[in-house]
């Protein structure tokens, strides 16, 4: 650094008290912010690429809901909260019955108008371990309320400045250091016009557990649980609603699992919250389900060149009556019309509509939709091997680097024979198949939650066409299939390393050394191993 001269040839100069502010901008990079960047979940913000096709609400569907959660958000529950407001509400409901849709259509409502705060959206089946577990809960909450105002953006940069190890703190620590301590700064600044709007989470029902331990340990200690971990997301936020700094509203959404029940039920916590919407009790979802039909039934009218007359009289409200309230069975029905190959619309309608007028044998309320899944499932020409390639799509997408190709190259026994296509290509009502140009970068998608919910339940299967098959069993054919792709002739397989979250591509050939890596597994840290033969 080069010498400094201060006042140079001034004469007479006094000084009681000088103070020198050096100003050394961070490298390009690696300031506090762009630090906090690197800890986020991207993909679990409403708006992100990763959610570019997840589901919204029909123009004009679920109108009453979202504006009853609006107002809510702007005004809260009225003159009754004036001098305790009510900072969290539940949103609830069965699996299927658009909370995701309604959540993210909010969003979006939200931000168009100035009033959203954050939002957070879990998804179990991401490949983006972001958004399956707590870890970047707060800081992906703590960056988006950065982006509100310049003076907030300032206190949550100086908050990392003076705590670099917040990144490696619980979710409380992180959360006051991160969130409420940068609020209180700003909200001591009275010249500022107050912030308001909504913090949005959607699916904390599929958070999954964080493993801080080694289980291979002769005495670990116990397995956390996902309640566990889903119950400190629920207390964090519980805690930020509870601080006076805090000035927004909260709506959490998801399935009625124990521990939300719990968590909510007033006699079980001191913290008063707004009264909880149950989207199936609460609402009747059958005249947005009738207007969602109606839509789309013209554009398959238009598409197929059919007569007005189509659908016959009474379809809608048979197909309405057969919903029990999941939109999830609806959206399925028209993916099902739309992408057909084996059987024309007509013909499949008649069918759908045939299954409808089946008696019911159980009291399961998503029998018709299981119904639906089987129907679909049965236009694969082997029903049981494509359940046990959905079983293991579905694992391996949760591996980074599961792009198509290369769940094709493990599963398939025969590249040349198209396996994949051969399997899958009936099911696209089900599951996202990316184009072949695009399958190197590309991963299998699936359209719902709910069809591993009905995948994995043995009573479920088993009285649709006995389609379970066990979690040991995907296991063993996902180790058969490695096998088969490792002593076949000069097949290029690339290894999905969890351990290191790297990809390595390996030339497999008879005769070939490969090292050891870690398995592609269902729920375990399996480990495969392959030795020089």
């Amino acid at each position: 650094m080069p010498n400094l001269e201060f006042f140079t040839n001034s004469q007479s100069v006094q000084a009681e008290r000088i103070k020198f502010v050096t100003n050394i901008s961070s490298p390009a990079g690696v300031g506090p912010l762009k630090e906090l960047e690197g800890h986020i979940a991207a993909g679990a913000i409403h708006d992100s690429a990763e959610r570019c096709d997840a589901p919204k609400c029909q123009p004009e569907t679920r109108v009453a809901v979202q504006n009853d959660l609006y107002d809510w958000i702007l005004d809260g529950d009225g003159p009754s909260e004036a001098e305790h407001p009510r900072k969290i509400k539940w949103v609830t409901g069965p699996a299927g019955c658009g909370k995701t849709a309604i959540m993210g259509s909010l969003a979006g409502r939200c931000a168009a108008n100035g009033v959203l705060g954050a939002t957070f959206f879990f998804a179990s089946w991401s490949a983006s371990m972001g958004r399956r577990r707590k870890t970047a809960f707060i800081t992906t909450i703590a960056r988006q309320l950065a982006e509100h105002r310049e003076d907030l953006k300032d206190a949550v940069s100086n908050a990392i400045e003076k705590n670099p190890s917040v990144f490696e703190k619980n979710l409380h620590v992180q959360l006051e250091i991160l969130v409420l301590a940068p609020l209180r700064e700003v909200a001591l600044q009275s010249d500022r016009p107050r912030l308001r709007g909504a913090i949005i989470i959607d699916g904390v029902d599929e958070c999954e557990a964080e493993q801080y331990h080694d289980g291979s340990r002769a005495n670990p200690p116990p397995t956390r649980t996902h309640e566990r971990d889903q119950l400190e997301i629920l207390q964090v936020l519980q805690a930020a609603s509870s601080d006076p700094s805090f000035p927004f509203r909260i709506l959490i959404a998801s399935r009625p699992e124990r521990v939300f029940r719990t968590f909510f039920d007033p006699q079980n916590t001191p913290t008063p919250f707004a009264r909880k919407l149950d989207l199936h009790e609460d609402y009747d979802a059958d005249a947005d389900i009738t207007l969602f039909f109606e839509v789309q039934f013209n554009h398959l009218r238009r598409r197929y060149n059919f007569p007005p007359s189509w659908p016959p009289p009474g379809t809608i409200q048979t197909l309405v009556e057969n919903v029990s309230g999941q939109f999830i069975y609806a959206a399925t029905v028209i993916r099902l019309l739309e992408t057909a190959r084996r059987e024309p619309p007509k013909t499949l309608l008649e069918a759908i509509l045939a299954m409808g007028a089946t008696p019911k044998i159980t009291s399961n309320p998503l029998e018709q939709l299981d119904a639906l899944y089987s129907r679909i499932l049965e236009s694969s020409p082997d029903l049981l091997l494509s359940v046990r390639w959905i079983r293991s799509i579905n694992a391996l997408n949760k591996k980074p680097g599961s792009y198509a190709s290369n769940v094709n190259l493990l599963l398939q026994t025969d590249p040349e024979n198209n396996e994949a296509e051969h399997l899958l290509g009936n099911l696209h009502a089900l599951i996202q198949i990316p184009p072949p140009s695009d399958q190197a970068t590309t991963r299998y998608d699936f359209y719902h939650k709910s069809l591993f919910d009905f995948l994995e339940s043995p009573a479920r299967c088993i009285n649709q066409q006995k389609l379970y098959v066990g979690e040991n069993e995907i296991q063993v054919f996902m180790w058969d299939r490695f096998v088969q792709a490792c002593t076949s002739e000069f097949v290029s397989l690339s290894v999905f390393v969890s351990c290191s979250l790297h990809k390595y591509d390996v030339m497999v050939s008879k005769g070939v050394v490969i090292s050891c890596f870690p398995s592609l597994t269902v729920s375990s840290n399996f480990w495969y191993m392959l030795h020089l033969t």
